[in-house]
């Protein structure tokens, strides 16, 4: 086993949460991925999250300052999704960290997404599902954190929205409502 990193490895040794969450997240959403993000980094937590799209994106811009890690289903130097190229950089220029299991120059492919959920989870004392479909990595990354004896809250949403389906799922089997 071996990780791959670019950037302030030293991060690693500060307390650390993460914030993960949808893909095609709403404005409530966002909104509180920027809230928790903040507030962590105040609390001085550092802020892991997968670098994806939605939750992901909004909780790394918050955190630029007070330290968040990035971890990669493909190589540690290929940023996907291809928009967030310049949040990938971001990161590292902003005393961040990127981290991965795959080689360098690794395309990210369906199978990556898990195990890199698995890091995510394993890197911090707590995992917080912002939004979360019924079935979604990010129950991955909470599934894992269980397995791992990491705690898990979720952010409750509107029955109605199916974005919030997998994070009221997550608070009706015990996991610790955030608001």
């Amino acid at each position: 086993p071996m990780l791959w990193a670019i950037g302030d490895p030293a991060l690693l040794a500060r307390p650390s949460v993460a914030l993960v969450g949808a893909r095609n997240a709403s404005s409530l959403g966002l909104r509180m991925a920027r809230r928790l993000a903040e507030g962590l980094g105040e609390a001085g937590y550092v802020v892991v999250s997968g670098l994806a799209r939605g939750i992901d994106t909004a909780a790394h811009l918050t955190a630029l300052q007070s330290g968040t890690v990035a971890v990669l289903a493909g190589g540690v130097d290929v940023l996907y999704p291809s928009e967030n190229t310049r949040l990938g950089e971001d990161i590292v220029a902003a005393g961040g960290l990127r981290l991965s299991e795959q080689p360098m120059g690794m395309q990210p492919m369906a199978r990556h997404f898990p195990a890199r959920n698995r890091i995510v989870s394993g890197l911090c004392q707590a995992v917080v599902v912002v939004e979360a479909a019924a079935r979604s990595g990010s129950l991955i990354t909470a599934r894992g954190a269980l397995d791992q004896g990491r705690e898990v809250l979720a952010v409750p949403g509107h029955p109605i929205d199916a974005r919030a389906a997998g994070c009221n799922m997550l608070i009706r089997d015990g996991a610790r409502l955030v608001r």
